[in-house]
C-alpha cells in the first residue's frame, strides 16, 4: 500500500479517537458530578430559564426547547421512545442503583406517579451508570418503581441534551417535558413528594 493511500486511513483514524476521547470526556465529566446535592445553576441571563431559591428551573411556555431523542432498550428489555409520549406531560428521573439520593427520593417517584397516572402524566427514568443491568432491576423491584427506564448505562442520552438549555446535569435530575415535548422544568437534587409535586402541578395545569 503507497504511503498515500495509507495517509486517509491514518486520518481517519485519527478523528475517530478524537471524537471518542472528547465523548468520553463528556461522560466522566458528568460522572464526577454524579450524586451531587444539586443547587442552582444557570439563570435568566441569556439562558431562557430561570432557578428559584426551591432549585427548580423552569422556562416560559414560549421559550422551550424540545426534548432529545431519547429512545432505547428499558431496564426490562422493552423498547421506549419518549417521543411516543407526546400529547402527555412526562416526568424524566435520571438515576443509578448506586447513588444514595436515588435511592431516597425512588419510593417518593413510585408515588407520585401512581396519584398522577389519570392525570396524563407519565413518569420514565434513565439508569445511567451501572454496568450490571441486574443491579437496575433490583433497584425497581425494592422500591415498587412501575415506570420504564431507559437503560444508559454509559451516559450517552444525556450527551443528546443541548448546552445552555435544560439538561441534566447530576445524578439525580428530574426533567418534566410539556404535552408539546418540550423541556419545561429542571431540578438537579433529590426530590420529596411535595417539591416533586411543586415542579410537576404547573405543568399539568397548562392549557
Amino acid at each position: 500500500m503507497s504511503a498515500a493511500s495509507r495517509a486517509p486511513e491514518s486520518s481517519y483514524r485519527t478523528r475517530s479517537r478524537t471524537a471518542l476521547l472528547t465523548g468520553g470526556a463528556a461522560v466522566a465529566a458528568l460522572v464526577l458530578t454524579a450524586c451531587g446535592s444539586g443547587g442552582t445553576q444557570g439563570g435568566s441571563g441569556g439562558t431562557g430559564f430561570v432557578t428559584g431559591k426551591d432549585g427548580i428551573s423552569t422556562v416560559k411556555k414560549g421559550d422551550r426547547a424540545s426534548a432529545p431523542d431519547l429512545s432505547g432498550k428499558t431496564v426490562d428489555g422493552k423498547q421506549l421512545d419518549v417521543a411516543d409520549y407526546k400529547g402527555k406531560v412526562v416526568v424524566l428521573n435520571v438515576w443509578g442503583s448506586w447513588c444514595p439520593p436515588c435511592r431516597a427520593e425512588a419510593p417518593n417517584f413510585a408515588k407520585v406517579a401512581e396519584e398522577t397516572a389519570d392525570q396524563g402524566v407519565q413518569f420514565v427514568g434513565i439508569n445511567t451508570r451501572d454496568s450490571e443491568i441486574g443491579s437496575a432491576r433490583a433497584f425497581e423491584k425494592e422500591h415498587g418503581i412501575g415506570f420504564p427506564s431507559l437503560y444508559d448505562p454509559t451516559g450517552k442520552l444525556m450527551l443528546r441534551f443541548e448546552k445552555g438549555t435544560l439538561n441534566p446535569q447530576t445524578i439525580p435530575s428530574t426533567l418534566v417535558i410539556d404535552r408539546d415535548g418540550k423541556i419545561a422544568a429542571r431540578t438537579l437534587q433529590a426530590l420529596s413528594e411535595e417539591k416533586l409535586h411543586e415542579m410537576l402541578d404547573p405543568i399539568v395545569a397548562e392549557k
